[in-house]
């Protein structure tokens, strides 16, 4: 059974940094094809944050975090990491990793195949 957790989340100020982890049980992350971080505000829909391709460890990014968040794994910890800086009140959300099996990075919720629970961001002062 594919399991995710995330952690990492918090309360921040403006211009601060976070760094969200994301871990796997029971399966490698390496196996899965992409790995994606996705985030819902309040009253929003999901928005696709960030992602790395397995294969060549290329990466995407949302025009609004490009410059200020990096997407990283380590294989041999088996996790993905999401390094936030410069964070905005905008960036206030609830932060998810997810993993699709084939294909490559989507920049939409939908092309994800398993969740995690979530970590909670919120940027304020």
């Amino acid at each position: 059974q594919v399991q995710l957790v995330e952690s990492g989340g918090g309360l921040v100020q403006p211009g601060g940094s976070l760094r969200l982890s994301c871990g796997a049980s029971g399966f490698a992350l390496e196996n899965y094809a992409a790995i994606g971080w996705i985030r819902q505000a309040p009253g929003k829909g999901r928005e696709g944050v960030s992602c790395i391709n397995r294969d060549d460890s290329s990466a995407i990014y949302a025009d609004s975090v490009k410059g200020r968040f990096t997407i990283s794994r380590d294989n041999a910890e088996n996790t993905v990491a999401l390094q936030m800086n410069s964070l905005k009140p905008e960036d206030t959300a609830t932060y998810y990793c997810a993993v699709a099996r084939y294909g490559r990075c989507s920049p939409y919720a939908s092309g994800y195949d398993s969740w995690g629970q979530g970590t909670q961001v919120t940027v304020s002062s």
